[in-house]
């Protein structure tokens, strides 16, 4: 099994020892996002720095040694950040965009990651990495949400410039919706229900939604 996710079943058996198996998440991530542009104006890729718990960076860390202690170089880090990237693919990335306007919105698909690394910092690890299109998308509105379908794992936004865009034109307006905070609700529900029937997909409730519009 590869290594992310066995990190996120090690993080769900700690939370089962302490009593907590039907809470949902067991992984929380706060995500910055840029949407990248080309200089014709279409939409190349989506660029992801995703900073992990400290406890689940605490077991994605175990068995990787470090020249110094507590200190982890991104060449250290190189093999997992290949393995985690890698493991993501399984789940779309948990990013999911559509192309143009309301009624009309096509979905586009992405390339695997490129640039990616691992960063450590203040006991936390950051992922980044870009999700290139399969082709650049020339449209004139974007629709980009960024959750995990399950719920295992909870991304929240950056309080801070969540979102950017780089090299977009100047007509372009950002619009981030942030999800509601339904973790009672999803505490209710226990483990097979978030992976069976209609709740399958209850992640979707808490996504984070940004749309780019670019209508002159």
């Amino acid at each position: 099994m590869r290594r992310l996710i066995q990190c996120f079943f090690a993080v769900a058996m700690l939370a089962v020892t302490a009593g907590a198996a039907q809470a949902h998440p067991h992984v929380w991530i706060v995500a910055k996002s840029e949407v990248i542009y080309a200089p014709d104006g279409s939409i190349t890729g989506i660029r992801h720095a995703w900073t992990f718990d400290d406890m689940f960076s605490t077991y994605a860390l175990q068995g990787i040694e470090s020249k110094t202690k507590g200190v982890y170089t991104r060449d250290e880090l190189k093999p997992l950040a290949q393995t985690n990237v890698e493991s993501l693919k399984e789940y779309a990335f948990f990013t999911f965009a559509k192309a143009g306007g309301a009624g009309s919105q096509k979905k586009e698909k992405f390339n695997d990651p490129i640039d990616y690394y691992l960063e450590y910092k203040d006991s936390a690890l950051t992922l980044h990495f870009t999700l290139p299109f399969k082709a650049p998308v020339k449209t004139s509105a974007l629709a980009l949400e960024v959750f995990d379908p399950s719920y295992f794992i909870d991304f929240q936004l950056n309080e801070k410039d969540p979102v950017t865009l780089v090299g977009a034109p100047a007509t372009c307006k950002l619009t981030v919706q942030r999800p509601t905070d339904g973790s009672a609700q999803a505490q209710k529900l226990n483990e097979d229900t978030f992976l069976n029937g209609d709740n399958s997909n209850y992640g979707a409730m808490f996504a984070n939604k940004i749309s780019v519009d670019c209508a002159p």
